[in-house]
């Protein structure tokens, strides 16, 4: 699977345990440029520290809901 246009993960029905491995299955199937929605019940706060940790500067993140009940956020591959 390759994802070139924003797509939509909603993990609010996933187990919490399976959350982030397909979280960042998503992440891997991104064209360069291209990035998906995450949308959630809490603030993914630790993910974003796991991103950095493993992917500091090849990933974008950007906060598009904050809660209370839904957190959006749109991850991103940049291009080149």
């Amino acid at each position: 699977m390759t994802i070139d246009a924003d797509t939509i993960l909603d993990v609010r029905n996933e187990p919490p345990a399976r959350r982030h491995e397909l979280i960042f299955d998503t992440y891997h199937a991104l064209v360069p440029g291209a990035g998906f929605v995450l949308v959630n019940d809490h603030d993914p706060k630790p993910l974003w520290y796991q991103f950095e940790a493993e992917y500091a500067g090849a990933f974008a993140w950007d906060y598009l809901e904050q809660g209370p009940e839904v957190w959006r956020v749109r991850i991103g591959r940049p291009q080149g």
